[in-house]
């Protein structure tokens, strides 16, 4: 067999597995494209317009009045603040904890479960908890009142933050363990005896191959962990209702209220800006990424 029917043969494989591959994809293709795409797409068209029924191209008037707007720039400062407290503070936590499972623990068995189990329980339930936790006359003010300190309105006050910072690094820590935890042990062993051997410490190890090799798995959790602190309404409102404390008052919270009194252009253009947000943290964390590994190869 020549070359060139060695090339057709390739050829016809990878057309009829491509076609195949098609046939599975299109029904989530599909299905993405009519709930994501073409909602986004209209909602993307509409915030530059004056109405969403024969409305006008009114440019960039939707997005000024948003900067306008007091509420929504109190939605999104509180939004980025959330974003900039818990997501360092749930990466510490999940690398922490992924060492700690990393090493041989007798009950380091219970400790996955312990940690992998809110990802499999139904927010409601899991607010449920935290409301009778944090509330005023919950389990935490007991024990407050029971040591002579005075009683916390953890959720309208100050503290709201750290408390919905605490109930999103509980939701979602778990997760990020399972994949540091799988970074860390695809690290071959012989690097570390290599340093043992030559006299290295613990500090030097974990800077030089630890956070080395595990530098691709960080900047996948951080994306992801930047992705869902900006999906966090769904805890704030059923801890705090429709109506939060100013210190928890997100943007989604913003979108949810334009959407209940039909503002649909001030609703579309805050949605556009958020995606863009988002989309502007994932390239500047995809050419970080890029960077390095090219650094890596170099």
């Amino acid at each position: 067999m020549n070359r060139k029917s060695i090339k057709s043969v390739l050829i016809r494989l990878l057309r009829k597995d491509g076609a195949a591959a098609a046939c599975f994809l299109a029904p989530s293709l599909i299905g993405f494209s009519l709930f994501y795409l073409v909602p986004f797409a209209m909602g993307f068209v509409y915030s530059f317009q004056d109405s969403t029924v024969n409305g006008s191209f009114v440019g960039l008037d939707n997005y000024k009045d948003l900067q306008a707007s007091a509420s929504f720039r109190k939605a999104a400062a509180n939004t980025f603040l959330f974003t900039g407290v818990s997501v360092p503070l749930i990466i510490a936590l999940s690398l922490l904890f992924a060492h700690l499972l990393n090493q041989k623990l007798f009950i380091r068995n219970w400790l996955q479960t312990a940690f992998v189990l809110p990802l499999v329980v139904p927010v409601a339930s899991i607010v449920m908890i935290w409301q009778i936790m944090f509330d005023w006359n919950g389990t935490l003010n007991a024990w407050m009142q029971s040591l002579h300190l005075d009683r916390i309105d953890w959720m309208k006050s100050e503290w709201s933050i750290g408390v919905l910072a605490i109930v999103y690094t509980w939701k979602n820590i778990g997760y990020n363990i399972i994949l540091f935890l799988a970074g860390l042990q695809s690290i071959p062993k012989d690097y570390y005896e290599t340093a043992d051997i030559e006299g290295a410490g613990i500090f030097h190890k974990w800077i030089h191959i630890t956070l080395v090799y595990l530098t691709p798995t960080l900047f996948f959790v951080v994306l992801i962990s930047i992705i869902n602190s900006f999906k966090v309404f769904r805890e704030t409102y059923l801890i705090a209702g429709n109506y939060p404390h100013d210190r928890i008052y997100m943007l989604q919270h913003y979108m949810n209220n334009m959407f209940l009194s039909l503002d649909v252009q001030k609703l579309t253009a805050a949605a556009v800006l958020m995606v863009g947000c988002i989309l502007a943290f994932v390239m500047v964390m995809l050419s970080i990424e890029k960077r390095f590994r090219n650094s890596m190869d170099g």
